[in-house]
Order: C-alpha cells, then structure tokens, then sequence
C-alpha cells in the first residue's frame, strides 16, 4: 500500500506547473506599455487594464483574452511566472476566467468591482487577493529588459524575500547583516551554479518548508535545487513509507480501497471506525483541474461516509501528507459538520518596508456541502513533521470544528502560506511563503508547527520494524472510550 506521496512531489505546484502557465519569455524580455486607459474606450473589457495586487509583489496585465504577470520590487519590475487565456464567455458582474494555454478549463477567475478594483480567486486556493488599478499602465520600468549579471540577479533574489517573507524575527534571522555578508562575495565571475549555492546558503538557516530553488532545465522545466525543512525532521524514504503502510495495514480490517493515483485511502477499523488516509491534497488526476480533483477526492468520502450513522469514529491520517490545494481541505471538512464555522484567517505581508503590515485578516469559512452525506462525530487526526502545507491549514480547520477533534502523534511542519514563485534571473527561480494562516485569537502555528493533543512516536525505526502503529492505536483507544463526542 502506497500511504505516503513525497513532499518535493505533493509541492510541485511550487516548481512543475504554477497556476497556469510558465511565460515564454525570460526574465529579461520586457512587455509593451498600454496605449491609453483601455478603461475608458467603448464597450472595452472591465478587466482591461494593468492592476496591482495588495501584497504579493505582483502586477497584472490584461490585454483582450491574455493575462500575465510582471514581479515587482522596490528595485525591480520583470515578467512574472504565470500567464494565461480567457477560457469561455464573461461571465455575471464581469467575471472572467483564465486558464492555461491549449486547456479547455479555467484555473482562477477575476472579478471586477466597480472600475478600479479586481478580485483575484485560484480554484485551488483558499481566499482572494485584491486587485487596484493602476491609472498610468504599465510602469515604464516594467517594459525595459532586466540586467541578468550576478549582482543584479542576487539584489533581485534578497529584495524579493526582504519585502515579502514574514518570519525573519520569528526564525531569530538578520537578512540584511546575511545579504550584506552575501552581496560582498560576488563577483563577475561569480556563475549560475555559485548563486545557486549562495541562495541555499541563505535559505537553509530559515528551517521553512516553504523556501524553494529552482533552475531551468534543459528542456524548459525546472528542476528542484533546494527546499528548506524545519529542523529535527526529516523526509521519510521509500522503504519507510512501505513500512507504514504495512503497519497500517495491519489494523485494517480489510485493504483499503484507494482513489486519486493511490493519494487517498479508505479503510475500516475494529468498533466500526472509519479510516482516511490523506497522503496529499492534489495530484489525484493526470493534468486535471481543481473541479475534476474535487470529483476525485468526492468518490473517497462518499465511500468512506456512504453510512454516516453507523460510524462510531472516525481516523483522518495525514502523517505524510505533502500538502496541495487548501480548498480541497476545506472539502473535506465540509462533510464533517452540519453548521458553518470558521477556518481560519488569512493575511498576506503588504509592505515592503515594513515587515509587520499585513493585508486585512480574510475569513475563510468551512460551509456544509450541499446534496451529500455528513459525519458530525467523533474524529482523530493524526499527524506528524512530514505533515506539510494543505496538510496543515486542513488540521487547522478541524481544530474549530464541533465536536472537538482529537489531534493525536506530532507536531506538523510549520508551514501553512501559498507559495508564491519568482523568476530571479533566466535560469533561476524561488518559492517563498507570505501569509499567514491566523486562529480566532489572532495567532499562528508557522514555525514550529500544529502540536498533538496526544503525543506518540510515529513511524520510528523501532516501530516500523515490528509493524507498529501507536499513534493509530491510540486514536482507536481514545474514540472507542468516548473522545470527541
């Protein structure tokens, strides 16, 4: 049995395959400035126009049916990573939808309110970012090619994570005492190789799953150099994994049936307790959108919840879980409560200069599904440090569900933010977190992770060798003397 999905793999929407789709020009390919406020010309697109985004670091142009993007900082404006094609007719308000070019679906819609503002919304993201016009198009900066010596693509690189990145303090780090250290070493000579080293060199000491090198493959893609990690964890191998789901296995009372490319598995307990294994949040279908993952991910929970009232419990395994799509999380805990409740909020830093400034706080709230069966009982989630990302906003909602949820194993990793990926030169690109995933009372879990209720050992070496599993015989324990009722 396949449990786990490799974390590097579950985040390739980090590096592989963005929202929609990766610019075919390179970073230093500059774009045309708009002649004239197209706004303002008869029965033009309500969306045409340049718009900046609050927070992010990104500008947005809209040009007939194409959307694309230029990354921008205080010292630098270039093509940005994503691009995409009006997919179908407007829609109601103005609403239009943008996918990748050749694909019959739509990946994000932006929607105009009134004349000077868009709502930007990805169908696998949780939230929406705000859009402003910009009156005087393009920045003039944004239509000259970008330097791509050493200097300027490291000055690129520390600008982008010294206005956008949240948690030097937190982390305890001095980014511009490290970046002027950095910046003093490089010379002409200094290669693509080099700044690579130099930009994991800088990233490592931040423990942040979320931090992410990229450089260009041959053959157009990118492929992964470095990604951080919290301290004290590390990647369960292939050999580990198949000794969990062995382990698993054994306390099964049958093999689990499983669904989206053996990402997802449904299983029985002893005392009629039903098993969910969760190994990522996406990846469910070949090249698929987020409706057609949804429709994946449906098939599970309607086997696992086809006779809610004859459940007695409920286990929701994300111990190697490599994250994905928030909204599929949110799906999920759809059909685990019969009332609305809050998620969480969510915050995205908004100044550069200011580490401290955030987007207003955005509610994100978990609604039951409608036309589909509910569970409204006791659950135990388990996780673990290679509990990552999606992993980690869904454990997040269920710490607000009603009846309360039994979190049971380890912390997970600390990560919780979208990842955001910026172009730093042709060949080079970064992923970096720059939200917050925020509980009723305002604070996060980013750092050190989401703790247990019930701490366990999870996977040891010791354990897998005698195909052991306390961590779900304990969630068997707790549910069968009444935990979460």
């Amino acid at each position: 049995m396949g449990i786990g999905h490799r974390r590097s793999v579950a985040r390739a929407a980090g590096i592989a395959a963005v929202a929609l789709a990766v610019t075919a020009g390179t970073i230093g390919a500059a774009g045309a400035a708009p002649d004239g406020d197209p706004a303002q010309r008869p029965g033009a697109n309500r969306l045409e126009g340049v718009w900046q985004t609050d927070g992010y670091g990104t500008i947005v142009e809209i040009h007939g049916t194409t959307f694309s993007t230029y990354d921008v900082t205080r010292i630098s404006c270039t093509p940005g990573f994503l691009a995409g094609t009006q997919v179908g007719a407007t829609g109601p308000g103005g609403a239009v939808r943008y996918g990748r070019p050749g694909k019959g679906y739509g990946e994000l819609t932006l929607t105009p309110r009134g004349r000077d503002r868009v709502v930007y919304k990805e169908d696998s993201s949780a939230g929406t970012k705000n859009l402003s016009r910009l009156p005087g198009g393009l920045p003039a900066r944004c239509t000259q090619p970008a330097p791509q010596d050493a200097l300027a693509t490291f000055d690129r690189f520390w600008a982008t994570f010294e206005e956008n990145y949240p948690f030097f303090a937190a982390k305890g780090i001095d980014w511009q005492a490290r970046g002027a250290q950095a910046r003093a070493a490089i010379t002409p000579q200094t290669t693509t190789d080099d700044l690579a080293g130099i930009f994991k060199d800088l990233l490592e000491p931040l423990g942040d799953a979320h931090t992410v090198i990229g450089r260009k493959r041959a053959d157009g893609g990118y492929g992964l150099v470095f990604e951080g990690l919290r301290p004290g964890t590390e990647e369960p191998d292939d050999q580990a994994r198949e000794q969990a789901g062995r382990a698993v296995a054994a306390q099964l009372l049958a093999p689990e049936r499983t669904f989206g490319r053996d990402r997802l598995g449904v299983g029985e307990l002893p005392g009629g307790i039903g098993y969910l294994r969760v190994s990522a949040f996406g990846g469910y279908v070949d090249d698929g959108s987020y409706q057609d993952l949804a429709a994946e991910l449906d098939k599970a929970l309607d086997l696992l919840l086809a006779h809610p009232d004859r459940l007695s419990g409920l286990v929701i395994d994300l111990r190697l879980n490599g994250g994905g799509s928030d909204e599929l999380g949110l799906r999920i805990a759809s059909r685990l409560t019969d009332r609305p409740f809050l998620a969480y909020r969510k915050a995205a830093r908004n100044d550069p200069a200011d580490p401290t400034a955030f987007t207003r706080p955005q509610p994100v709230t978990v609604r039951p599904a409608a036309g589909a069966t509910h569970y409204t009982g006791p659950v135990a989630l388990l996780t673990a440090g290679s509990t990552v990302s999606a992993g980690e906003t869904f454990t997040q909602a269920m710490m607000q569900r009603r009846p309360t949820t039994v979190r049971i194993g380890e912390n997970t990793q600390g990560v919780f933010s979208d990842i955001m990926i910026k172009p730093v030169s042709a060949d080079l690109i970064v992923g970096l977190p720059n939200e917050e995933f925020r509980t009723p009372t305002g604070s996060t879990f980013d750092g050190p992770g989401i703790p247990p209720d019930v701490r366990t050992p999870v996977f040891t070496p010791e354990e897998l060798a005698a195909l052991k599993d306390s961590a779900l015989t304990e969630a068997r324990r707790l549910l069968a003397a009444g935990a979460g009722r």
